[in-house]
């Protein structure tokens, strides 16, 4: 087991006094087998009249914290202990009847798998499925896991990583079309491949230990970090990071899950006032090791 801790600040400024509305905070890691939440903290400045806890529709942890007072900043600092276990995603115990693809899923889990095996997002010459299916062998088995492994690696290797902090999500098909994007923009891309390929995918929001942010090829540290999890029959929910050619949960520590990324947005609000008493905002992540 790993003791991971991680400091999460994320700071907005204005030109001018603004009164903020409700905000939406998804920061409180998801308590499993492999992650066990140890404490949780979270400072707002201004100070909140209120800070309340939900259960979202994928039962994500979401705080909700209405702020009283105008002010010229806002910060949000939140701190995070958990336990992590890694579960090595190499060692796949899937179903016998699901090691070579294609499959199908059983028919009591189709109801529940249904959503997230639909593919979200246009795509009128199945440009993303016909990338997909040439990771297919032709002329013998195609085991899924090295399918899914494949499509992983393909992404990190055959795409350039850009860091974005503008809201929103390249389209699956622009990220192809553009061989770049972000972490979340290379989540959403994987995703839409495997449901091309009949596959049920979700999206993960979280953070990512970087052992060495000095020169380390592991990208997105410094900031929340994206991946997504397919549906493996015997093997559940099964991780993975296009971004840095992880499988499994390695360094991962995983937040909320959604069907898609506009689900999962780490914080969300409201000011009242004119666009352009916006001035910056800066996001600032340090996950470390105890």
């Amino acid at each position: 087991m790993t003791l991971f801790s991680v400091r999460h600040i994320t700071t907005y400024r204005y030109f001018r006094e603004v009164a903020f509305g409700e905000h939406r905070l998804m920061f409180r890691p998801r308590d499993s087998f492999d992650q066990r939440l140890i404490g949780a903290s979270l400072v707002t400045d201004p100070q909140p009249r209120q800070v309340r806890w939900i259960h979202d529709v994928f039962g994500n942890c979401v705080a909700i914290v209405d702020i009283f007072r105008s002010a010229l900043t806002l910060r949000f600092e939140s701190w995070i202990t958990l336990d992590h276990t890694p579960q090595v995603g190499l060692d796949l115990k899937i179903d016998s009847a699901a090691l070579n693809y294609p499959f199908s899923y059983d028919e009591e889990e189709l109801p529940d798998l249904a959503p997230a095996m639909l593919r979200h997002y246009p795509d009128p010459n199945d440009e993303v499925g016909r990338w997909a299916r040439q990771f297919i062998r032709h002329g013998r088995p195609t085991e899924t896991g090295h399918l899914l492994m494949t499509l992983c690696y393909a992404i990190r290797e055959s795409f350039s990583y850009s860091r974005r902090s503008e809201h929103g999500t390249q389209t699956p098909l622009e990220t192809l079309l553009l061989r770049s994007g972000s972490c979340r923009d290379f989540a959403l891309l994987m995703m839409e491949a495997a449901r091309a390929l009949g596959l049920a995918a979700r999206f993960v929001t979280g953070y990512i230990y970087v052992p060495d942010r000095d020169g380390s090829t592991t990208l997105g540290g410094g900031a929340t970090h994206a991946w997504c999890q397919i549906y493996l029959p015997g093997a559940g929910w099964v991780e993975f990071d296009p971004t840095n050619g992880i499988v499994g949960n390695r360094d991962l520590i995983r937040v909320a899950v959604s069907r898609d990324p506009s689900q999962a947005v780490p914080l969300s609000g409201s000011f009242d006032g004119e666009a352009a008493d916006f001035d910056t905002m800066t996001v600032q992540v340090n996950v470390t090791t105890a």
